[in-house]
């Protein structure tokens, strides 16, 4: 019997820096425009739940050396509030963001829940210190602060760091690979990373196989996929905050999430970055739309 699905939209945008010709960020209106192309509608949620951003600001903190820090650890906590008090270990949790910032929110919701993996599927590592970041937004460091690299501020909310432990992450998908600094980060941890060309060497699969058999010898309670649509090709999804050229296509990205998704162990999947002010005629969310209909909507594997 196919799970019960929960939609959470959490329209948050206090993680990125906004463009010269931007008022603010649009990913906040992501969760509002896969609803207008019959996403809620195609996966059919039992239930939804919402939580609303702050008003978006570009504030930069000296002691933490990243924008916005207070409103998104305020953001965070009130997203894991919500998350544990509706989740249920028998439904799918679909998580719509926003900014990859909101990682931080579920990461803290699941350290309350047990000892969980991340599939983290990005065209980023997200995985440096403030000082390596030249905008100071948190969504480009989501995935150090959840597993720990950052100011204990954000990474230790509530005593609960690590939120993810490094060697229970797999971080896929990297296309910006040419910053020997950047990409050194994460080779200097103990994440299992695959960047494109490894991802294509490995196979896409087999990468999502690896990460299951990982979660089974090390004996998780469950695991969580993160999913930036930057992970994407820009020919297919030139509609983010930082595009790269190269990047997967959506059959690769059937081929990774089905054998994550089909999990019993599966808690769920965030989507982050999408910025419908990029697509106003929603030429490029349709078709990810409908592949991610697909996805989750497999018949009779998910039990």
């Amino acid at each position: 019997m196919k799970k019960d699905i929960s939609i959470f939209e959490f329209p948050f945008n206090l993680g990125l820096t906004k463009k010269e010709d931007e008022t603010e960020p649009g990913v906040k209106k992501l969760p509002d425009w896969l609803r207008k192309f019959g996403f809620h509608q195609g996966i059919s949620p039992k239930s939804i739940f919402r939580l609303e951003a702050p008003e978006y600001v570009m504030d930069f903190d000296k002691e933490t050396g990243v924008r916005n820090p207070y409103q998104i650890i305020e953001y965070a906590k009130k997203q894991s509030e919500l998350i544990l008090k509706n989740f249920n270990k028998d439904t799918f949790h679909l998580m719509l963001g926003g900014d990859c910032s909101i990682l931080i929110g579920s990461a803290l919701a699941l350290k309350q829940l047990g000892h969980f993996g991340l599939f983290y599927l990005d065209g980023h590592t997200d995985y440096i210190p403030p000082k390596l970041s030249p905008s100071g937004g948190v969504a480009g460091m989501d995935l150090a602060i959840v597993s720990g690299l950052g100011h204990q501020k954000l990474t230790n909310i509530d005593g609960l760091k690590p939120y993810f432990k490094e060697e229970h992450i797999f971080c896929v998908g990297n296309a910006e690979t040419d910053d020997d600094e950047y990409v050194g980060e994460i080779l200097n941890s103990k994440i299992h990373y695959f960047d494109l060309e490894n991802l294509r060497k490995n196979g896409f699969r087999k990468t999502a196989e690896d990460f299951l058999r990982m979660a089974e010898e090390k004996n998780l309670d469950g695991f969580f996929i993160h999913l930036d649509v930057d992970v994407l090709k820009d020919e297919i999804m030139p509609v983010v905050d930082s595009r790269m050229e190269d990047g997967i296509d959506y059959e690769n990205l059937k081929e990774i999430l089905m054998p994550l998704i089909v999990d019993e162990r599966c808690f769920g999947l965030e989507i982050t970055i999408l910025d419908p002010d990029y697509d106003t005629e929603g030429i490029y969310t349709q078709p990810f739309i409908e592949t991610l209909i697909k996805i989750i909507n497999k018949p009779s594997k998910r039990i």
